[in-house]
């Protein structure tokens, strides 16, 4: 929860230092805020590398999809992120912020920051 709430108030540094001490590296939570925050810093190959890692430990998690295709927008790569928009919708996602959001960054081109 520490780590979310400074990732979201745009500490992405203090962020990583607070992911850097979790025990569990592999755990697809820990590896999605890892993406959010190398995203926000713009490193977004690395970001892209955490959020399949976290994919890959959790098909299901659908805030890893919903932030890696938010950065397929910001790259203007549309179709990669209707992909992910699909697969959460897929996965029971319909109508959670995750799938929202996406739709709204897809349909808009506007991304979010939380």
């Amino acid at each position: 929860r520490s780590a979310r709430e400074r990732a979201y108030a745009g500490r992405y540094q203090d962020a990583q230092g607070v992911l850097r001490e979790m025990p569990d590296q592999d755990n697809d939570l820990v590896l999605t805020y890892w993406g959010f925050t190398h995203r926000k810093m713009g490193n977004l190959e690395l970001a892209n590398m955490f959020y399949q890692r976290a994919i890959d430990q959790n098909p299901d998690n659908i805030l890893a999809r919903s932030y890696m295709g938010q950065g397929y927008v910001e790259e203007g790569r549309t179709d990669d992120a209707i992909a992910q928009w699909h697969e959460i919708k897929a996965r029971g996602g319909v109508g959670s912020w995750a799938e929202t959001s996406l739709r709204e960054a897809i349909r808009t081109g506007l991304t979010y920051s939380y």
